[in-house]
């Protein structure tokens, strides 16, 4: 007995959708389109109208066109819709910028859009690009993203009421991804004041801001007078295959663990700051360890000083 064709469904779905999704290609929807050409001598340092090109595509404009080109530009040539979404097709190949109906207009064939029917909304297409595989793209390293890759990218559709279920859902996540990203950049910029006027002087003065109730003097001092310095080789370790658990194997970069081993030759003298001397990366560590390579340096304290706060004031010292 033949076996049933599977159904074309997602694992998760909203409550009340039942029908299958159908496999089609972008192409099936309509084509690829792009602004009309605008030459170098067309352009402008200053103006009104931004023109993108490739390299500032999503990011703030350095050229632009006059109002009048790009009213006849507009008119006479294709040009986005409100909600179409303007794809790169070289540099960052497949970024996504929506068209939100600005003045503005977009370098031909490195920025392009699917100029579709009614048949699929923007608003699930926003979320099916953030998963894209392009076709005739996955193994390769490609320079540039043609027209008929994007044609013949297959797409399972639903019908508009579930599309218009799973794109609203997404875009709640991306405003609530924006937002949070908002917030941990203004905390970033937060901390980075409050760095300066807590941990550095003016004309080797006290901070310009401190704790209440500290009032003694601060002192000048110099690393040497600070820190410890003990070369790597004892705590090197001598198999990169890691395992899951063990003592932890570290770098000072962003990775941090880069797994576990239980080698022996273990440094675990209390709290010490990790210090790369090629990217000049540090870590503190207040657990035992070994790390990766020679690169890595351990700085402990000689002093009766804060090991944590030495290296926050690190932050701000030019080597």
């Amino acid at each position: 007995m033949d076996k049933k064709p599977e159904r074309l469904v997602p694992e998760v779905r909203f409550k009340g959708f039942t029908d299958d999704w159908e496999q089609h290609k972008l192409g099936d929807f309509g084509n690829v389109q792009m602004n009309k050409r605008i030459f170098k001598s067309q352009t402008l340092d200053s103006g009104d109208v931004p023109f993108y090109k490739i390299g500032t595509f999503g990011k703030k404009a350095d050229a632009y066109i006059s109002s009048e080109l790009y009213e006849e530009y507009r008119n006479k040539y294709p040009y986005p819709k409100d909600g179409d979404l303007l794809i790169s097709a070289s540099g960052s190949i497949g970024k996504i910028v929506e068209y939100k109906g600005q003045r503005a207009y977009y370098q031909d064939s490195n920025i392009v859009w699917l100029d579709h029917d009614n048949r699929i909304l923007n608003l699930f297409l926003k979320a099916f690009f953030q998963i894209v595989k392009w076709n005739g793209t996955e193994g390769s390293t490609i320079k540039r993203l043609y027209n008929k890759n994007i044609l013949n990218t297959e797409i399972i559709l639903p019908k508009i009421k579930e599309q218009t279920a799973v794109g609203k859902l997404i875009e709640k996540f991306d405003y609530l991804i924006t937002l949070q990203q908002r917030k941990l950049e203004q905390l970033k910029q937060l901390k980075k004041a409050m760095l300066q006027y807590l941990l550095t002087t003016e004309e080797k003065s006290d901070p310009l801001i401190r704790n209440k109730n500290y009032n003694n003097k601060w002192d000048t001092t110099t690393f040497s007078k600070l820190l410890n310095y003990e070369r790597p080789e004892n705590y090197i370790v001598t198999n990169t295959n890691y395992r899951k658990n063990g003592i932890p194997v570290l770098t000072a970069n962003k990775s941090f663990i880069l797994g576990y081993t239980n080698e022996p030759n273990v440094y675990n003298k209390g709290e010490a700051i990790i210090f790369d001397d090629f990217t000049l990366e540090n870590k503190f560590v207040n657990f035992p360890f070994m790390i990766k390579s020679s690169a890595i340096k351990i700085l402990t304290s000689k002093v009766n000083y804060s090991l944590y706060f030495i290296l926050y004031i690190s932050t701000f010292t030019t080597y």
